[in-house]
């Protein structure tokens, strides 16, 4: 039995509980109110909603290009770099981002794996002697579904995703697909394919929102690489309001995969709540990939992130939730808990 005491971050709600959060056999047995004079701030570890891990073989080598030169397929400079890479670079590459990612208090990603089979086994690779998990989208054909978690497309003008997502949907796993990144035209079509998931929404209108909410489809935004690629800002308040909303750091050419960075962005250039942005990094991206995290709550499994809430940076804040999303670094991390 394992006990975690301090500030605890509970529930749904993130409500502040004094107490400690006791763990037995890796999972939540209690979350006990009681007397401590620890300073730790014990929260949910974070679910990655998007990421692109392969990019780790090319970090920063996109600055300053557009969306279509840094990341489109086929031809962009991402995907050259992918196919240069050999597989030995490609797995260093990526278990060293799920490593940094680790250690920065993520216990999953939902990530789409370009180049079918072996991209999804690469992948695979790279985290088997990690305690992180990622979620595998898979890509190209649908035997990826032998290995992935998911298929994961590009985008609806990209190609015709039918067989993917009709092969997605016998097999009982998550279709996912980009939409409305450089603009709004894939966007009813991606939602024809009546998918799991929709990442950036960037350009989403009334329309979209619409068949969004009839549809229950959740939404993965990454803020950051939109201003990076200077695509545009998703329409945050309004998807809130729509749907279940979950927060990626997207490309690891373009950004580091922190989840404290991306939820301080989020949280200083949109109309939204802490709570909202947390649970955004938390709760959102478990229950859209299924998982048994992202909240703090008996029965759940044990995947914490401790927060030394005495540093030099966060002593003396006046409300845990706000400096855990607008405040806290890596550097605050006392331990993280999978």
């Amino acid at each position: 039995m394992d006990t975690f005491e301090g500030t605890i971050l509970t529930g749904t709600a993130f409500e502040p509980v004094r107490g400690r959060v006791v763990v037995e056999d890796g999972r939540i047995s209690a979350v006990e109110e009681t007397e401590t004079s620890s300073t730790d701030i014990v929260l949910p570890a974070f679910v990655n909603a998007h990421t692109h891990l392969g990019d780790s073989v090319a970090k920063d080598a996109a600055v300053g290009l557009d969306l279509d030169d840094a990341v489109a397929p086929p031809d962009s400079l991402k995907h050259r770099r992918l196919s240069a890479a050999d597989r030995t670079q490609l797995v260093t590459a990526m278990r060293r981002t799920l490593r940094f990612m680790q250690r920065t208090g993520t216990v999953s990603c939902l990530d789409f794996r370009e180049f079918g089979v072996s991209g999804a086994r690469a992948l695979r690779e790279a985290a088997e002697p990690l305690d992180i998990d990622p979620f595998v989208f898979g890509s190209d054909d649908a035997a990826v579904l032998d290995v992935a978690d998911g298929f994961g497309a590009s985008g609806a003008n990209d190609n015709d995703f039918t067989r993917q997502r009709a092969a997605a949907r016998e097999r009982g796993v998550p279709f996912a697909i980009h939409a409305g990144e450089p603009d709004a035209t894939d966007i009813h079509p991606a939602l024809d394919l009546e998918p799991e998931l929709l990442v950036h929404m960037v350009h989403a209108q009334q329309e979209h929102l619409d068949r969004v909410a009839d549809q229950s489809v959740p939404i993965a935004v990454c803020p950051r690489a939109n201003a990076v690629l200077e695509v545009g800002r998703p329409p945050l308040r309004d998807l809130l309001d729509h749907t279940t909303v979950a927060l990626g750091t997207d490309n690891v050419m373009l950004n580091q995969p922190s989840m404290f960075r991306e939820m301080a962005f989020t949280a200083k250039q949109f109309d939204v709540s802490a709570r909202e942005v947390l649970r955004m990094a938390t709760a959102a991206g478990a229950e859209i990939a299924g998982l048994d995290c992202g909240v703090v709550a008996p029965g759940k499994r044990a995947a914490l992130l401790v927060l030394d809430g005495d540093t030099d940076n966060l002593a003396g804040t006046e409300d845990p939730v706000e400096a855990v999303v607008r405040r806290a670094t890596a550097l605050d991390v006392e331990r993280v808990v999978l």
